[in-house]
C-alpha cells in the first residue's frame, strides 16, 4: 500500500482575490462537469470514530478490510502523481483517505481536480493500512457535498486572534484545538443536568422570556415594546417568579433551562445573554438544594470527563461530595479580622478598602466586603451559607435570626456557580421586602414595578420550599477548564469591529 507524503500545514499562497477566483474556476468546472457543487442528501454515513474502530479491527497486512461511507471536511491535501491523499474530519474525529485515478475512475478524478482545502465531500471505499501505519479509507467512490470559496485561516491548527474566534465560531470549531471538543462537552453536560433532575422527579417548564415586569433578580432588563398590545415589555433578568408560582399551582418539583438577559457589562465572567438553571422543590430547602447541587455536579463533571481532582485557574479542585460548609460571616471574620455582627466594625474595614459606607445599609456594606476579600480566596467547591438578611429579598430567615437569611452560594475557584434559597413564602412579608428593595434602587436596576400578581399568588399559599439557581455557562467553563465564558458561548456577544 502506498505511503503518504508529508502533510502541508498552510493555506495556499497568494493574494486573497487569486485564491477565491481559482476556488471559484473549480465551482465553475464542477458545474460543467454537471455535479452539483452544493451537494444534497447522502444516506448511510458512517461517523469517522467509528469508522476507526471498524479499521483497528483490521490486521496490518489484510487486503480484505470493511468498507464504508464517511463524510467530512477537508482538512489536508497532497498529491503524488496519480494519487491523492485527504485528511478528512468530521464531528468525531479524522480519518486519512486515499484517492487513486486508477481506483475511482476517471470521471471522478475530474473532481479530484476541483477538490480545496475546506470542502466537503463523501468517500466510498474500503478501510485498511498504509505502509507507514496510517489507518486509511482507500477510496472507490467520491461524492461532492459543497464548495468552500473562502481560503482556511493562514495556520491549519487555528485562529490566533481571540476575538476572531468568537466572532467567526464557525472557523474556530473547524481549526481550534479542542474547541469542538469543548461544546460537545457543553452539550453533554446539560443532558446530565436535565437527567439528574428528572431521575429526582423535577418536570421541565417554560417560563415567559417577555415579560411586564422585570423580576426575580436585581438586574438592569432589556426593554422592548409590543406593537400590536402597544405595551412595554422586558426581556427576563431570572427564571423564579413563574416557577414559583408553578408551585403554588400544586406542581410540587418544578426546573427551567433556559435565557436569561441582564443588560449590564462584559467580562470573563458575564455575558449579557446566558443559560440559567433554576430549580425548586416543594418542602424542602436550602439543605435539599445543597444535596441537589453536589448531585448536578457530579454527574455534569462525569457527563463531560472531567476527573474528579484537578487545577483550574491556579486552584486545586476536588469535586468528591460532601463539599465544604462554611457560615458567611465566619468567612468574613477570618478574611478581614472584622466583627461581622457590628456594623462600625465592617464599615471601619469596608473603608479601608475604599467601600462607600456613608448612607447605605451595614448589610450592603458587608456584602461589597465579602466580594473584595473573601471571594477570591474560596477555592472549593465550598457552600457558602446564611447571609446578610437584607441582601436578600426573596428568602426565608432563619427561625430565630431575622437578620440571617437561609441562603447559600457555591464557590470554585472564586467563582460563584450556584445561588440557592429557603424560598420566602410569607406573601405579606414578601411584598414589605420589594417595597424595601424598590425604594433603594433606581428603576432600570432592577424592576421596573412590583410583581403584584406574584405576591396575589402567594396570597394562595407557596408551600415551603427550596430553590436553586446554577449558570449554566459558569458550570461548563468550570468543567471544560475554560478561562472566559466567552470560549463556552456559541456566539457571544461583541462590540462591533472598527471598520465592519
Amino acid at each position: 500500500m502506498p505511503d503518504t507524503p508529508p502533510p502541508v500545514h498552510d493555506a495556499p499562497k497568494g493574494t486573497g482575490a487569486a485564491l477565491e477566483k481559482a476556488r471559484r474556476d473549480k465551482l465553475d468546472k464542477l458545474a460543467a462537469l454537471g455535479i452539483d457543487p452544493w451537494g444534497g442528501r447522502l444516506d448511510d454515513v458512517t461517523p469517522i470514530a467509528a469508522a476507526r474502530s471498524q479499521g483497528e479491527a483490521v490486521a496490518k497486512d489484510s487486503d480484505a478490510g470493511p468498507t464504508v461511507r464517511v463524510a467530512g471536511r477537508i482538512m489536508l491535501q497532497r498529491s503524488a502523481g496519480s494519487l491523492v491523499f485527504l485528511d478528512l474530519h468530521d464531528r468525531t474525529g479524522r480519518i486519512q483517505i486515499m484517492l487513486g485515478k486508477k481506483q475511482v475512475g476517471p470521471e471522478a478524478w475530474k473532481i479530484v481536480d476541483c477538490l480545496d482545502l475546506g470542502d466537503l465531500v463523501g468517500i466510498d471505499g474500503r478501510l485498511g493500512w498504509s505502509k507507514t501505519g496510517e489507518l486509511t479509507v482507500f477510496a472507490a467512490g467520491l461524492t461532492f457535498l459543497a464548495k468552500s470559496l473562502e481560503t482556511p485561516p493562514d495556520k491549519y491548527h487555528g485562529l490566533v486572534d481571540s476575538d476572531l474566534r468568537q466572532r467567526m465560531r464557525y472557523l474556530d470549531l473547524i481549526h481550534g484545538e479542542g474547541v469542538r471538543d469543548r461544546f460537545v462537552a457543553r452539550s453533554r453536560i446539560v443532558e446530565a443536568v436535565r437527567r439528574t433532575l428528572a431521575d429526582r422527579g423535577y418536570l421541565e417548564v417554560e417560563g415567559p422570556t417577555l415579560q411586564e415586569t422585570a423580576g426575580g433578580a436585581a438586574a438592569r432588563p432589556f426593554k422592548t415594546h409590543h406593537n400590536a398590545l402597544d405595551m412595554p415589555l422586558v426581556l427576563r433578568i431570572a427564571l423564579e417568579l413563574h416557577l414559583k408560582r408553578l408551585l403554588v399551582g400544586g406542581l410540587e418539583r418544578v426546573f427551567e433551562l433556559g435565557r436569561v438577559y441582564r443588560n449590564e457589562g462584559v467580562s470573563p465572567r458575564h455575558n449579557p445573554e446566558f443559560t440559567m438553571l433554576e430549580a425548586y422543590e416543594a418542602y424542602g430547602d436550602y439543605g435539599t438544594m445543597m444535596d441537589l447541587t453536589e448531585a448536578i455536579l457530579v454527574a455534569a463533571a462525569r457527563a463531560a470527563g472531567t476527573p474528579e481532582r484537578f487545577e483550574w485557574m491556579g486552584h486545586t479542585v476536588n469535586l468528591a461530595p460532601p463539599f465544604r460548609r462554611a457560615k458567611y460571616d465566619d468567612l468574613l471574620r477570618e478574611t478581614t479580622g472584622c466583627d461581622p455582627t457590628d456594623p462600625a466594625s465592617v464599615a471601619a474595614v469596608a473603608a479601608g478598602h475604599g467601600i462607600e459606607t456613608a448612607g447605605r445599609h451595614p448589610d450592603v456594606v458587608k456584602s461589597d466586603l465579602f466580594e473584595a476579600t473573601v471571594e477570591k480566596t474560596l477555592s472549593g467547591p465550598v457552600f457558602v451559607i446564611d447571609y446578610p438578611a437584607a441582601v436578600c429579598p426573596l428568602t426565608k430567615r432563619k427561625a430565630g435570626q431575622p437578620h440571617v437569611a437561609e441562603r447559600f452560594e457555591l464557590y470554585v475557584a472564586g467563582m460563584e456557580l450556584a445561588n440557592a434559597y429557603t424560598e420566602l413564602n410569607d406573601p405579606d412579608l414578601q411584598e414589605e421586602l420589594f417595597r424595601t428593595q424598590l425604594a433603594g434602587l433606581p428603576a432600570d436596576e432592577s424592576m421596573a414595578r412590583m410583581d403584584t400578581d406574584f405576591i396575589k399568588a402567594l396570597r394562595h399559599g407557596m408551600p415551603p420550599a427550596g430553590g436553586l439557581g446554577i449558570g449554566i455557562d459558569r458550570l461548563v467553563m468550570f468543567l471544560t477548564a475554560a478561562p472566559s465564558i466567552r470560549d463556552v458561548i456559541l456566539f457571544p456577544i461583541h462590540r462591533p469591529r472598527a471598520g465592519g
